[in-house]
Parts: structure tokens; sequence; C-alpha cells
């Protein structure tokens, strides 16, 4: 049990490294589809370093007039 915590969290900050090496912690005002690749990024982890590129389509929407 303790090892699989212990892949959990080095999984994790692999992906959270992804993520800062992509520049998505630096817009503090993210859309639903900025946030949405953020966690992808993250929990998809040491899979970006392999080509996966993950990606989340969010469609908010608009205002009427």
């Amino acid at each position: 049990m303790r090892i699989t915590a212990v892949v959990a969290v080095i999984w994790l900050l692999i992906g959270a490294l992804a993520a800062i090496q992509r520049d998505y912690f630096q817009n503090p005002e993210a859309s639903c589809a900025e946030a949405g690749n953020v966690v992808i990024t993250v929990i998809a982890g040491p899979l970006n370093y392999v080509g996966v590129n993950p990606k989340i389509k969010c469609k908010v929407p608009q205002p009427s007039s």
C-alpha cells in the first residue's frame, strides 16, 4: 500500500513538472478549457514525455445580447 502512494505522488509531481514546462500556470484568469488542460496534464503525468498531448475541449455558453 505504501509503495502505491509513493508511486502516485511521484506520478503527480512529474505531471506538475510537465504543466510547468508548458507554462500552464502563467495565466491567473484561466478559462474552463485551460483549467481542464492543466488537470489532465498533471494526471497524465509521465505520458507527456512519451508524446501524448492530452487536451480537453470545453464549450462555454455565450451570453445573450
